[in-house]
């Protein structure tokens, strides 16, 4: 709009530098949250906001130790290496500063505890206990010396959203790093093979299907775990941002099938590489796949054949894991 004011230098000036960071702000500031989904009903982590308050908007969490006056206090001052677990411990705070005792269950569970080392190597997905004071345990070890970032996940009782909260966590000893997998369409664990279909798209959904067979044949009878058949959580290579992505569907709903394929929804904030690990129940037994993944413009990797058209083994997509 013009103005019938003539603005002198400064003042013309002053326009100039707010016009460009207002226009600069519409180009990188986070788009409007949108409207809930049916997938949104088991995916609802909040995202922290400058001013450590959240939205609805779909972005990383696990990179706060606190938000919304939540806290994560570990009690444990490091982590166990080799075979002997001990107890690790940690309690959740609240705004208010006393521990938080009462949560809404989700996925069959008040909290789910995730630990994995720096490197993105040795990913655990575990389920501690919780003592009436609030402090919460599970028995743990893990398999090399280095630096872990433990994110507890977990919805307060009365909160409309969930939260993710992550602290990092040092196991003595001497560290030595293992540089990340190459991105890959397919990973063995535990005489299974799993292949990856779709591509993860930065800056908006991704549809992804996991496909399962065992000795050549589609594995049909999968088992629920966690009120799903399947569990899928991604990080993000470098700052270990996280992301909990859930399955298109639940068993009994009559629509969903118990394999050979699980289809799940992410949202991938930013180009760049991913961690995906799946966990999956068959034969009374938790597995956990592991592929690497790019979200951007790096050229994608060969799809792999269905199931039922088995193909030579290429290397292992999985490390160290446990389940609790």
């Amino acid at each position: 709009m013009r103005t019938p004011v003539k603005l002198g230098g400064y003042a013309l000036a002053l326009a100039a530098v707010f016009t460009a960071a207002l226009g600069l702000g519409h180009a990188t500031g986070s788009p409007p949250a949108a409207k809930p989904t049916a997938a949104d009903s088991h995916n609802q982590h909040s995202t922290p906001t400058a001013e450590g308050s959240t939205t609805g908007a779909a972005s990383p969490a696990g990179l706060q130790i606190t938000q919304d006056g939540y806290r994560l206090s570990p009690i444990t001052a490091d982590l166990t290496v080799g075979d002997h677990a001990q107890p690790f411990q940690f309690r959740l705070t609240g705004p208010d500063g006393a521990p938080v005792t009462h949560y809404t269950t989700s996925h069959d569970k008040d909290l789910h505890l995730i630990v994995v080392r720096r490197d993105l190597s040795g990913f655990q997905h575990l389920h501690p206990s919780m003592a009436a004071d609030g402090t919460w345990s599970v028995p743990l070890a893990v398999a090399a010396a280095g630096q872990y970032r433990v994110f507890a996940d977990f919805q307060p009782a009365g909160r409309d959203q969930s939260l993710t909260l992550g602290v990092d966590m040092p196991a003595p000893g001497d560290y030595r790093p293992v540089p990340l997998p190459s991105a890959a369409r397919t990973a063995n664990v535990d005489g299974y093979r799993v292949g990856l279909h779709g591509d993860l798209l930065a800056g908006g959904s991704s549809q992804l299907t996991l496909s399962i067979s065992k000795d050549g044949t589609p594995v049909t009878d999968l088992q629920p775990y966690l009120g799903a058949y399947g569990h899928l959580v991604a990080l993000r290579d470098g700052d270990l941002a996280y992301l909990h992505v859930h399955p298109d569907g639940t068993p009994g709903d009559g629509r969903t099938r118990p394999g050979p394929e699980i289809v799940f929804h992410a949202d991938v904030p930013t180009a760049g590489s991913y961690r995906l690990y799946l966990d999956f129940q068959h034969g009374g037994r938790v597995h956990t796949a592991e592929f690497t993944a790019t979200a951007g413009p790096a050229a994608s990797v060969p799809t792999p054949p269905s199931p039922t058209q088995p193909s030579p083994s290429p290397s292992s997509g999985h490390g160290e894991h446990t389940h609790g």
